[in-house]
């Protein structure tokens, strides 16, 4: 029981870690571009987390930790923002060698636009709701900075490998929530979340998870450019 989260973290890095080495993939020749985006975008949504926890929004249940903290951290929770990263941006790096065919350009062209509007109406709507109305707010800005700042072109894809990690996700995250176990490893305070759930795990985590992604996304391949560049 002690050990439950650390052997999420475990399982969840396990496989692409291993496969980081493959002749065909190589991710670990980006290392030197994740480890600086991972460690940057760790760092700004632990700062959330340290706050949100201290607020009462979410917190631990010390039967599934082994007791170690950092601050009011769990270590398991520090090492999360560094594992579902390294699995994510390792799918991405996979799937994007084989993609060949995204989401057509005039479809993401009204899906951003889109997801923008329903991110701002939801944040306004659940103003009142400190989790869902930061969450939504985050996604919104991250969106608009990917799109209409960066114009970065691989949104297309971004869609439909968000979508794959979309079931892992829910076997991770649904173990976090409580999915399966007699408590949750992570719980919420249902005053503070929209109340709406998958299974276990609320609604706002999946577009928190978007805006995770897409983050390290971001940082990780403009690192990558400028390394290419540079050579």
């Amino acid at each position: 029981m002690k050990y439950a989260y650390l052997l999420i973290d475990f399982f969840t890095i396990s496989v692409p870690f291993i496969y980081s080495f493959h002749p065909k993939l190589n991710f670990y020749k980006t290392w030197k571009a994740f480890f600086p985006a991972v460690f940057l975008t760790g760092m700004m949504f632990l700062i959330w987390d340290v706050y949100f926890t201290s607020l009462g929004v979410w917190g631990f249940n010390p039967d599934y930790l082994i007791g170690l903290k950092v601050g009011n951290m769990p270590i398991e929770e520090i090492l999360f923002f560094f594992c579902i990263p390294y699995a994510c941006v390792f799918t991405f790096h996979c799937l994007d060698l084989f993609i060949k065919k995204p989401i057509p350009l005039r479809i993401e062209k009204i899906l951003t636009p889109l997801l923008i509007l329903i991110c701002v109406l939801m944040s306004i709507l659940y103003r009142n709701h400190i989790y869902p109305a930061a969450t939504f707010l985050l996604l919104a800005a991250v969106l608009t900075l990917s799109r209409y700042i960066l114009k970065i072109g691989w949104l297309p894809k971004f869609y439909i490998i968000y979508t794959v990690l979309l079931f892992p996700f829910l076997i991770v995250n649904g173990l976090l929530t409580g999915t399966g176990l007699d408590a949750p490893i992570v719980w919420y305070d249902n005053n503070q979340i929209i109340g709406f759930r998958i299974l276990s795990i609320p609604i706002e985590d999946v577009f928190y998870g978007m805006a995770l992604i897409l983050v390290n996304l971001l940082i990780y391949k403009h690192l990558l450019s400028r390394r290419s560049a540079a050579q």
